[in-house]
Formats: C-alpha cells, sequence, structure tokens
C-alpha cells in the first residue's frame, strides 16, 4: 500500500473538513477500503471487487456509542494498530415488521508505516476523531442543545436479578456488558438483593465515586433509588446525580416513556432494552419531573410515573402471581378484573396546569382544597390514574403528549357505568395512544399541577410508581425538573 495514502490527511477543500484514509478490513486483509470522516458520518468504500450494491457503506456518526485503537497480537513482527467503530443504527429485521437498533461494528488494520507505534498513534488520532463527532451530533430538543456527561463516564449500576422473567444477569451479558464497553463507560454493577436494598445503598453511598447512577430492573427500582437519595442529609445535592433504567421488568414504563421521548419508533422486550442502552452511552442528560406523595400518616413519598387507584391499581398489585410470565402478567390480570369489575366511592379534586402554582403550598389533608381547585362532581369511579410520563407500560401510550420535565400530571379518571366491553376497548386504544380519541363519555382526562383523592370504600389499592402506599387520603403536587435523567 502506498504509505502516502495509508496514512491520514485532512482534506479542507472542497466542501467540509473530512479525514481520509486507505486501509484493509481486519476480518479480510484482502479488502482494502477508503474511509472518509466527515463531522457526520463514517463512510467506507471499498476499493477491491464487491457484489453490486455492497461496496460502499454510509453509517451515521449519531449512531456511534465508541470508538477504540489497539494493537494487535503481541506478535514483534506484526508492526499493524487498529481501531473499531461501534454503531447502532435502526435497521429492519428479516422477517419482522418493526424497526430495532442492529448492532454494526467496522474495525480497520492500520500497518502502512514502519514503527508500530506510529501506527497506533495513526489509529488512536481515528478513534479519537470519531469520539469527538460523534460526541457533536447532539441533537436540539424543543431548542435546547442537552447536557452530556463528560468522557469517559462511570456509573453504579443496580441490577435486580429478580425482576420481570428474572432474567436481569443475562440480558445484562447478553447486551448491555457489551454495549458499555465499547461505549468506554465504567461501571460498577450490584445485583440487589433484597427490596428496599437500593434505597439503603443510595442513602449511604458516597456519590462523588460516579457520575451516574443506572437501574436494570422494573419501575420499583427507580423508585427505591429517587426516594433513598430524597432521604440523604444532602438531598437537594444527591438528586442532582443523573440517572438512567435499563428495562428487565415487566411493566417497564419509564424505559418506554425515555425511549418515546427520543423519537424513536415503538420497541419492547430487548429491542427496548438495547435502545435505553444505546441512549445511556450517547450519556445525554434532560430534566425530569417529580411529584411529592402526602399521605395522612408517614413522610412525603417521590414519584417519577404514575399514582393510581381502582382497576389499573387493582390489575398491577393482583397480577404479581402471574410476575414469571413478564409484561403478559398485565394482560392476564385485565382479563380476570374485568370480569368482576369494581366501583370505588370517593372525593377527587385538583388544580388545572393553567393556574399558577409557583409556589404551591398544599392544605393539609384534614383542610377543604383552595377556591381555585375543581372538585369532580361524580363519586362512584372505576379508575383514577395520574400520570407524568408517557407511558404506563412499554405497550401502553397513555399521555402521549407527556414530557420529561414539562411540570404537568395528566389525569385520568373513568366514571362508573362504563361497560366491560368498552373498557377493554380504552385499553386497546390505548396501545396506540388513541383512547382519548374514542370519545368514550366515561372517560375524563384533565392536565393538572396537583390533585387531592379521598377513597371512601373500606378497601382498595393506591399505587405510586406500581408500588402499594397507605390506604387512605392522598394528595400530589408536581415538582418540575427537580431530578435529573439520562434520556440520549
Amino acid at each position: 500500500m502506498d504509505q502516502r495514502r495509508a496514512e491520514s490527511e485532512l482534506i479542507t477543500d472542497p466542501g467540509p473538513v473530512t479525514l481520509y484514509g486507505e486501509f484493509t478490513l481486519n476480518n479480510s486483509r484482502k479488502v482494502r477500503c477508503s474511509v472518509n470522516l466527515t463531522e457526520r458520518d463514517l463512510v467506507v468504500q471499498r476499493l477491491t471487487s464487491a457484489p453490486v450494491g455492497r461496496n460502499k457503506v454510509v453509517l451515521s456518526l449519531k449512531d456511534c456509542v465508541g470508538c477504540r485503537a489497539y494493537r494487535g497480537d503481541d506478535n514483534k513482527a506484526d508492526r499493524s494498530a487498529y481501531f473499531a467503530a461501534y454503531f447502532y443504527p435502526l435497521k429492519r429485521r428479516w422477517m419482522y415488521s418493526g424497526v430495532s437498533r442492529q448492532r454494526v461494528e467496522q474495525c480497520f488494520r492500520l500497518s502502512a508505516l514502519q514503527d508500530p507505534l506510529a501506527n497506533l498513534e495513526e489509529a488512536e488520532k481515528w478513534a479519537r476523531a470519531v469520539r469527538e463527532r460523534s460526541a457533536r451530533q447532539q441533537a436540539l430538543r424543543d431548542g435546547v442543545l442537552l447536557h452530556g456527561l463528560s468522557r469517559p463516564f462511570r456509573i453504579l449500576l443496580l441490577v435486580n436479578p429478580e425482576s420481570g422473567k428474572g432474567q436481569a444477569r443475562t440480558l445484562y451479558k447478553n447486551h448491555i456488558q457489551r454495549m458499555l464497553n465499547e461505549a468506554g463507560v465504567i461501571h460498577t454493577l450490584i445485583p440487589t438483593e433484597r427490596q428496599d436494598h437500593a434505597r439503603e445503598l443510595v442513602k449511604e453511598a458516597d456519590l462523588s465515586l460516579w457520575d451516574a447512577i443506572v437501574i436494570m430492573s422494573g419501575d420499583g427500582l427507580l423508585y427505591e433509588v429517587i426516594n433513598g437519595l430524597l432521604e440523604r442529609s444532602d438531598c437537594e445535592e444527591a438528586i442532582q446525580t443523573p440517572l438512567g433504567i435499563l428495562p428487565s421488568g415487566s411493566g417497564n414504563a419509564l424505559a418506554a416513556s425515555i425511549h418515546y421521548y427520543s423519537g424513536a419508533p415503538q420497541m419492547c422486550s430487548e429491542d427496548l432494552l438495547v435502545s435505553c442502552g444505546f441512549l445511556l452511552c450517547k450519556g445525554l442528560v434532560s430534566r425530569m419531573d417529580l411529584v411529592s406523595i402526602h399521605l395522612s400518616s408517614g413522610p412525603c413519598l417521590f414519584s417519577f410515573l404514575s399514582m393510581a387507584w381502582g382497576f389499573v391499581a387493582d390489575v398491577d398489585i393482583e397480577s404479581e402471581k402471574y410476575r414469571h410470565l413478564g409484561a403478559a402478567r398485565f394482560t392476564i390480570g385485565t382479563l380476570v378484573r374485568l370480569a368482576s369489575l369494581r366501583v370505588y366511592k370517593g372525593k377527587l379534586a385538583y388544580l388545572p396546569a393553567t393556574r399558577d402554582s409557583s409556589d404551591l403550598q398544599l392544605p393539609p389533608l384534614d383542610q377543604p382544597v383552595p377556591e381555585d381547585w375543581v372538585v369532580v362532581p361524580e363519586e362512584d369511579f372505576v379508575l383514577m390514574l395520574a400520570m407524568y410520563q408517557s407511558h404506563l407500560a412499554e405497550d401502553l401510550l397513555a399521555a402521549p403528549d407527556a414530557q420529561l420535565d414539562d411540570g404537568v400530571i395528566h389525569l385520568f379518571y373513568v366514571k362508573a357505568g362504563i361497560s366491560r366491553s368498552a373498557l377493554l376497548r380504552l385499553f386497546l386504544a390505548m396501545e396506540k395512544g388513541a383512547h382519548l380519541d374514542t370519545n368514550c363519555q366515561h372517560l375524563v382526562h384533565a392536565k393538572v399541577r396537583a390533585l387531592r383523592l379521598e377513597p371512601k370504600s373500606p378497601e382498595g389499592i393506591i399505587t405510586v410508581d406500581g408500588e402499594v402506599v397507605e390506604y387512605g387520603p392522598v394528595q400530589a403536587v408536581v415538582q418540575r425538573g427537580r431530578s435529573r435523567m439520562i434520556s440520549g
């Protein structure tokens, strides 16, 4: 190979600055390629014969999670160095109707120079250029450039081995471990051993050891982490620690919401996990709302996802016996509860999102709500659901207009009198986020800043982020952008 052409050179005219070189492929040293690095793409052109349509590959740097340079085998006769770039573009699978992020690795061999260290320096220059230009491809969202974690960043990865179908360890080994290594993300993995283990751990941990805390589980483990952080003496500083989520539970609502906000097509199961792993590796951070939950007794709780009473809470908790089925547990639970539909009595009031809620102070639960609140006239309900993220589960788009930090609670309630078939149609429509288009007269949706629920039925279930809380009067108020979430 011509040494002058093998060495990389900066081409400044014409067009944008481009890094150019000619190398051989690592897996086929007889195949020579020209490699062109622009601000947006890595373009690989085969210079040797190749099947029609396969001689050129254009890979977007937006899909790149990392790039590294390294020496070959410890063989003094081999002076080669290599650089490998890792991409996860959206692609269609064979015999699969949707798209998913699929791994693509491009690895090149540099051997033009006589000095092995010079070849390695050249490979490192390419790897550094790919990483830097990939980092510059941070998309604007609503006109704001998202903050990115400094690289290499360090994460505490909390894994619940019992979540969902109990496959979290396997999913980590099959997908996440390799992705984090490719992205150069340094991680400390700690499996949780019992309920509230994560809460206790983050409450006492030295958070300066990590740049972010990531959970691999369902939504319940993040609930523990957030409340543990807010129980610390330095809670205001601790809650600014960026959080991340990798879905391996049954519902995976927040993971589905983060994926939805990124603008990617709907995905479920392992495809959703890979997508969230990709967003984690990109390391972009957004603000996320929290909602403070006030009960009749005990300290204030903090929620990131939802509060439910009635049908939704019943299905969530009563389907725990089917946990080994994964997300299918909710389908079975829904059918069981539809067969014996319950009606709950209670009082519901809320502060509309159109009202000024700055410095809002909630009255005690034994005092009336303020005059500018709306009191719902009905007192017989099938369900009440307060959502602050888009998804109720990975396949249920409950609040399509929700955003991570819009300061809005999406309040839904279904009045008594709805038929079983009509309620089932609502949840089927929710799979596409179309339930509000069904014009169901029993379904009411309001955007609110705060709400109060006073159950009058002697028995029932109230859940916060899928976790059972004390049954009785409860009120909630949104705290806009109080936490931070890795959102890609």
